[in-house]
C-alpha cells in the first residue's frame, strides 16, 4: 500500500510516498481502509526527529484516520467489514490502510462526512480528557483556550461551551476572532492587538479563568499564572513557546492553584480505551446533535503530504488539515 515516509530528519521536503507493507491485524485488532487521516503538530515534531514513535507503532506518521473497517483480527465481535468508523492511532495514519486496537475505534458519528470525521479524534479525546478528567472543568466556570482556531482549540471552545463553561479564547486578526465567536466562545481576545491577561481579568470581572488550556508552554507560562483565578488549573498540552520557563512558585501558592502538562500519545493501551469510551458516551451525542463539529481548512491528497505540513507550519490554518489517500 502507499504511505507517507520520512526519509530523515528535517523539513517538509523529507516526507516521501512510498510502499510499504502492512501486516494483518492481530488479536484485539482490525484494519481500516482510510478515508482520511488529520494533521497534527505531533506529526510536524515527529518528522523533525523530535517525536520518536512508541515501540510498536508504524515509523511512518499520522495519529487519527477516518475510514471503513477492513478486516477483523482474532476477538473482535464489536465491529464488522464495512463499518463507518474512526480511530486513534499510534501512528500510521498517512497511508490507505491501517492497523488499530478495537477498543480505540469509534463509529464514524452521524451527521458528519466520513472524510471530515478524520479532524475529531485526535482533538476530541485531546480536549475531553484535559478539561474534564485533568482539569475538572464545572458549569459556569470560565475557562481561556490559547489557541481557538487550532485543531484542538476550535474543538475545546466547542467542547467547554457544550459542557456549560464560560470560554474566553486568543486568535490572531479579526477574522479570527470573528470565527471563534462563532464556535461558541463568550470572548475572543486578538493576542496579535490586545492584553489577553488584562482582556481575561476584564472579562471575570477581575477574578481570572479557573482553568487554562494552554498549547504555549514556556513563552506563556507567567501570563498563564497570573490570569489564573483562585482555585485555578493550568494545563499544558503544547510547547509552541518553548519548554522551559520560569515558574512563580509564590504566586501559584498564594491562589492555591497547580499547574501540569499532560500527553496522549504515550498513555498505557487501557486509559486510552477507557477515554475512548467516555468520549462515545458523553461526547459523541454533542456531535451527533451539532454542538461540537469538524473544523477543517482544508483536504490535501496523501501524496502532497509536504504541502499539508507546510500549510501547517505557515499559521494560518484554522482547525484541522486532512490528508486524502
Amino acid at each position: 500500500m502507499r504511505a507517507v515516509t520520512i526519509s530523515a530528519p528535517g523539513g517538509p521536503a523529507k516526507l516521501a510516498s512510498t510502499h510499504v507493507n502492512l501486516g494483518e491485524p492481530g488479536p484485539g485488532e482490525l484494519s481500516v481502509d482510510i478515508a482520511a487521516a488529520g494533521v497534527n503538530r505531533a506529526d510536524l515534531l515527529q518528522r523533525s526527529g523530535h517525536y520518536t514513535p512508541p515501540p510498536g507503532a508504524p515509523e511512518w506518521p499520522g495519529l487519527e484516520i477516518s475510514g471503513t473497517v477492513r478486516a477483523l483480527g482474532p476477538g473482535v465481535s464489536a465491529w464488522r467489514a464495512g463499518d463507518a468508523v474512526v480511530a486513534l492511532l499510534e501512528g500510521g495514519g498517512y497511508a490507505e490502510q491501517a492497523v488499530v486496537r478495537a477498543t480505540q475505534v469509534l463509529p464514524a458519528p452521524h451527521g458528519v462526512d466520513l472524510v471530515d470525521a478524520a479532524a475529531l479524534p485526535e482533538a476530541v479525546l485531546t480536549a475531553w480528557t484535559n478539561l474534564v478528567d485533568t482539569a475538572r472543568l464545572q458549569a459556569g466556570e470560565w475557562v481561556l483556550v490559547h489557541g481557538g482556531s487550532g485543531g484542538v482549540g476550535s474543538i475545546a471552545v466547542q467542547l467547554a461551551t457544550a459542557l456549560g463553561a464560560r470560554v474566553v479564547t486568543t486568535a490572531g486578526g479579526p477574522e479570527r476572532v470573528a470565527r471563534c465567536l462563532a464556535l461558541g466562545a463568550e470572548v475572543v481576545v486578538d493576542h496579535r492587538a490586545d492584553d489577553v491577561v488584562a482582556a481575561v481579568r476584564d472579562a471575570t470581572g477581575g477574578r481570572g479563568a479557573d482553568v487554562v488550556l494552554d498549547v504555549l508552554g514556556a513563552g506563556g507560562l507567567a501570563d498563564n499564572v497570573r490570569v489564573l483565578a483562585p482555585g485555578g488549573r493550568l494545563v499544558v498540552i503544547g510547547l509552541q513557546k518553548g519548554r522551559r520557563g520560569e515558574l512563580d512558585l509564590g504566586a501559584l501558592m498564594a491562589k492555591g492553584a497547580w499547574v501540569t502538562g499532560t500527553l496522549l500519545r504515550p498513555r498505557p493501551a487501557e486509559e486510552k480505551a477507557a477515554l475512548v469510551a467516555a468520549v462515545r458516551e458523553h461526547v459523541w451525542p454533542m456531535v451527533a446533535d451539532g454542538q461540537v463539529r469538524p473544523v477543517v481548512h482544508a483536504r490535501v491528497p496523501l501524496d502532497e503530504a509536504a504541502r499539508a505540513h507546510e500549510l501547517l507550519e505557515s499559521g494560518e490554518v484554522f482547525g484541522k488539515v486532512l490528508l486524502v489517500p
